[in-house]
Order: C-alpha cells, then structure tokens, then sequence
C-alpha cells in the first residue's frame, strides 16, 4: 500500500487512478453471496446472528451495482461528449463487453457440459438428475439462446436460467447500454448527484412495497433493481468529484467507515429477518460505505489495500460467476455421494459434521476456481480482445466491479 498525503487520496490513487479501499471491497460481496446460496439450499444453523448475516448475503448484489455506477462515473465522468457520440458509445459497449462476456460464456458451457454429464450418468444409474429436479433452474434452449444475448433477466424468463447468477451480468449489460443516459444527467451542477441518489433509493422503496421477497429480485424487475442502485452510484461519484480534494484528516474518515460498519451491523442482527421491506436498513449502510471508502483513507480502507482483499478484489467476478459449478457440484454429491445425514460419524451426525464443513469448503474452492478463472480464462481473453479491437474508452487502472 502506498504512503498516504496529506490530502484525501493515496498516492497510488492520484497517479494511477485506481481507488485501492473499493478493488479490495468488491472481493467481499461474492464470498457473502456464496453463503447465502449454501445457507438457502441447505438449511439455516439454528444460531440467530449467523444465520441473518448468512440470509442478507443477496444485498451485496447492491454494493455490487452501486459500486459499478460510482466507478464507471469516476471513470467516464470527463468524457460524456464521447459517451454521447455514436461511435464513443459503440466503443465503451465494446469495452464493457470485453470484460463481461468472455467468462459469462466460459461459464454458460461449463453448465452446458455439466448439464449433458449429469443427465448421461443420471440416465445410466436409472436416477432423476439434479436438472430435472423440481426447483431446479431453467436450462432450457430458449434460457440458452437468451443467456447468449445477455437479456435472459430483462423480463424475459420466469425463472433463473443455465448459469443462475449470470442474471446479474445481463443486468449490468442493461446498466451500459443506458449509462450515458445517466453520466449526462450527473452532468452540471452538484444537486444532480443529490438527485440521483434519491431517485435510486425511491426506486427501491418502491420495489420494496410491491415485493413480496424483499429485495431478492432476479429474473423478474431485476433491471429496476440494478437501475436504481447503479443510479446511486452514479449520484454518490457526483458528490465525491466535488469533495474529494477536500483536506479531511484521516481519522474523520476511520470513525465514519467505523460507525458504518456498526449501523450495518445493527441492521443485520436487529431488523428481523430477510426478504422484507426491512432490507433497505441493511442496504443503505452498504451504499453509504461505497463512498465512505472511494477516499482511500482510513482504517478500513488500509485493511482493504492489504494483499489478501487485493487478491480476492482481482478475482471477484470470477469467484462470483463460478460459484455456479460447485454449489451444483455440491448438490450432486448429496444426491448421489454422501451418506444418509443420519449416519454417525467421528461421533456426529454426517449432517451436522457437514454443515460446517460443507461452506468452509465451498467458500475455498470457490475463491480457488475464480482465482484460475480470472488467471486462464477472464484477463488472457479479455487482453486478446483487446489487441485485436483496442482500447479506446477502456481505462486499464480503474477497479471495476464486473
């Protein structure tokens, strides 16, 4: 990490443009997506603060998205007259999908083949394979066809398909293509970020009175939701851009990251549980944490420039979009490979011995695969893309969230 200025961004901020605190925070929300996936799947623990951290874990598609519209607006806010051009806008499409697509369409096969396996061994054994299971994702041709577009969570589907989390990339395909819509609204005057950032959290409470799931909404309205927090995002890197050369000492800035983290703490353990009205008290600690951090100052901000959420930052998409292979992997082994829960083992039930051992695991082989995902597949592809096309209106040192 480099050495911090007097005034409010680090060194390595003011020359290469990278925000260090948030390319450390987007390694974050995939490991709490990751939980709450096996949590939902397979039962909750009984223990009350675990569990309603766990059954939270699909908010941090929020810091997700509003950390996409913030830096994608810290990163283009100069150019909107390109953004607005024709052939600025076909270029910063371009980009966008040289990041997003090569590791979405890895993942939409590695499915493909791990649907055909599953079902050859399935019909070998005289088995249902986990695909056609009741509650089981679409893998139909049509949710294919569609997952290749990109458009299969634009109120396309009525159910996630193929690679259920990839609806998040086809939402922020969505948030591109309507994005210098909204860089030109952030343009001007400082009240505009104001503006944007109450827009989007109307929007949500919006959402939120007509959910009956809170704000776990995927394949359905889902670009409302991504609209709405990338909207957020946009607002919060209009405000910054008029405060960040501000002379706050550092200290100012590690009680407010401090106090954030205790409201979402609060929000977390004492709103009840998930997928009520009640989740807009956990999202907005998580948005404001966003710009808490875009300084690059402060106690947890020096935490997140550390090596470790570096790493995990690098890889988050990866670890994100991959997770898909092994909870499936994991559905398998309890269909076809583990023993009954009931039996004993070291002295314990296999359920309960499992339970613990069973997210543990998958959290490390899942940050493993995204981390060979993002070496093999994701930089190499995106880098020959970018040979082959350029790199106009792609900046190389942003963090980008997707």
């Amino acid at each position: 990490m480099s050495r911090q200025r007097d005034g409010n961004v680090t060194d390595n901020t003011a020359k290469t443009g990278t925000i260090g605190a948030l390319a450390g925070a987007r390694g974050i929300p995939p490991l709490m997506i990751i939980l709450y996936h096996f949590s939902e799947g397979h039962h909750y623990t009984g223990l009350l603060w675990f569990d309603r951290i766990a059954a939270r874990g699909y908010l941090w598609v929020e810091f997700f998205f509003v950390l996409s519209g913030f830096i994608l607006t810290y990163a283009y806010g100069h150019r909107v007259k390109d953004l607005l051009q024709w052939r600025g806008y076909a270029d910063f499409l371009r980009a966008r999908l040289i990041r997003l697509y090569p590791l979405h369409l890895f993942m939409l096969l590695t499915i493909l083949a791990m649907v055909l396996l599953l079902r050859s061994l399935a019909h070998v054994g005289g088995y249902v394979s986990i695909y056609d299971l009741p509650w089981h994702q679409d893998v139909s041709i049509k949710g294919f066809a569609l997952s290749l577009l990109l458009v299969q969570a634009w109120n396309t589907m009525d159910r996630l398909t193929w690679n259920g989390l990839s609806w998040f990339v086809s939402v922020e395909f969505a948030l591109c293509l309507l994005f210098p819509a909204l860089l030109y609204l952030s343009s001007g005057r400082l009240w505009r970020g104001a503006a944007l950032i109450a827009a989007g959290i109307a929007g949500l409470l919006a959402l939120l009175a007509t959910s009956e799931h809170g704000l776990d909404i995927t394949f359905h309205n889902s670009v409302i939701r991504g609209l709405c927090d990338f909207t957020v995002g946009v607002g919060m890197a209009v405000l910054f851009r008029a405060v960040k050369n501000q002379r706050i000492p550092a200290w100012t800035h590690s009680v407010v990251q401090i106090l954030l983290l205790l409201l979402l703490g609060y929000a977390v353990t004492s709103t009840g549980w998930a997928h009520t009205g009640n989740d807009i008290f956990t999202v907005l600690p998580l948005m404001a944490l966003v710009f808490a951090l875009a300084f690059d100052k402060g106690i947890l901000a020096r935490l997140l420039n550390t090596k470790v959420p570096q790493a995990l930052g690098e890889w988050s998409y990866a670890i994100y979009l991959g997770q898909a292979t092994w909870l499936m992997t994991l559905r398998f082994c309890k269909q076809r490979i583990w023993p009954p829960p009931d039996t004993m083992v070291l002295g314990m039930r296999f359920a309960d011995l499992m339970w613990w051992l069973e997210p543990l695991g998958l959290i490390i082989i899942c940050i493993a695969w995204g981390a060979l995902l993002a070496k093999t597949i994701e930089y190499p592809a995106a880098a020959k893309l970018r040979q082959r096309f350029g790199r106009r209106l792609d900046p190389q040192t942003f963090p980008t969230p997707s």
